[in-house]
């Protein structure tokens, strides 16, 4: 009898060695690097091209964030604070989020050439539904400071359907009187473009204050590359009209007016807030903050905005943040009492934050 003897090829699998790579964390760390830093894209819309950038898969069964900055800000210098924030992950996670860049305000845009008329704030409103139609979002929660929550506002306004929900920061809804007009000629005459942004985004207190902050802005926006077009810009937001809000005939979706007890467009908020429905609006006064409170006070808005979102059905379950695991009251009853309103909720946190209801619709109940 004969035996057939076969050759099997048996494969050992090695141990790396010590410091050599492996291809597949290498990979995980590539794919986690890509995500924290995004996918940028220029859209294609009617009054020409946007800069946005997206982090998430798109998930189409929640609607996504979308973001839109102030004047002498970028997406990056304007919420990168916010939404890197620790306490935040949690709703980046659950969410596609959309950052917005204005024309020609993106990091490393081109000069406009002299004489470039820029986008009046109606027609930069108009080409968020393009963004929309880009990445197939059927639905987003606006997320806008000073000039980007004017934008998202008259977004909001002209499509209600694709707004499910509106998160205004230092919102100023009213065109220059003639007394403001005359402030700004004057201003013109003699303040840099520099100064007169910085004016806008903090307030005298600040500005005397001459904080580490506020430096480090002259700095950045004295220095940028494209700051010509960033003072077409701010002319732009100087010449918009008034938005037109009504206690009757407003916004379709719940609104959180957010704005620092020392900022610049403190009364400008209040007045907006007092337009504004009271069954569906939250306005948010934080104390100690002043006109850039996403940079300032990242974990009392993200606490906030997390509420504001579970008010509006998402996120259930999610677990509360520092401020709110350490209290003792219960959230869930003063929030069902609060809810039964029909007023306005004015809300003041102090160093400690503060109990933020959400809208008035839901009741809330928040589990760890």
């Amino acid at each position: 009898m004969t035996t057939e003897m076969q050759e099997i090829a048996i494969t050992e699998e090695k141990p790396l060695l010590p410091g050599q790579a492996d291809p597949a964390k290498d990979a995980e760390m590539a794919a986690r690097i890509l995500l924290d830093q995004g996918q940028e894209h220029s859209i294609e819309t009617p009054h020409g091209v946007l800069h946005a950038t997206l982090h998430g898969t798109g998930n189409t069964r929640r609607p996504a964030i979308l973001t839109f900055h102030d004047v002498g800000l970028d997406s990056k210098s304007c919420f990168d604070t916010l939404f890197k924030f620790e306490e935040m992950q949690e709703i980046v996670k659950n969410f596609t989020v959309v950052h917005v860049d204005a024309p020609g305000q993106e990091e490393g845009a081109a000069g406009y050439p002299n004489g470039y008329q820029y986008l009046p704030m109606e027609q930069l409103a108009e080409m968020i539904p393009a963004v929309l139609q880009f990445f197939n979002f059927r639905t987003v929660i606006g997320v806008g400071v000073g000039a980007g929550a004017y934008v998202l506002s008259k977004f909001a306004l002209s499509n209600p359907e694709s707004v499910e929900g509106l998160v205004l920061v230092n919102i100023d809804a009213n065109a220059r009187g003639w007394m403001d007009w005359a402030g700004h000629k004057l201003t013109t005459l003699t303040s840099s473009v520099t100064e007169q942004i910085l004016s806008h985004l903090f307030s005298q207190e600040e500005m005397c204050a001459s904080t580490e902050l506020l430096q480090s802005q002259r700095e950045r926006i004295s220095k940028a590359p494209n700051l010509a077009n960033i003072e077409l810009f701010w002319k732009s937001y100087n010449s918009r009209r008034d938005l037109t809000i009504e206690r009757n005939s407003t916004f379709k979706c719940p609104v959180m007016l957010v704005v620092g007890d020392q900022a610049p467009y403190e009364e400008a908020a209040v007045e907006c807030n007092s337009k504004m429905d009271p069954t569906t609006t939250s306005f948010l006064k934080m104390a100690d903050a002043g006109g850039m409170p996403q940079l300032t006070q990242p974990a009392k808005l993200t606490e906030a905005f997390k509420y504001f979102i579970q008010g509006m059905g998402y996120m259930a379950s999610s677990c509360m943040t520092r401020l709110s695991r350490s209290r003792t009251t219960s959230l869930s009853s003063s929030y069902s009492m609060e809810g039964s309103r029909s007023r306005s909720r004015t809300l003041s946190q102090g160093s400690q934050g503060g109990q933020l209801p959400p809208s008035p619709s839901h009741t809330m109940e928040v589990s760890c």
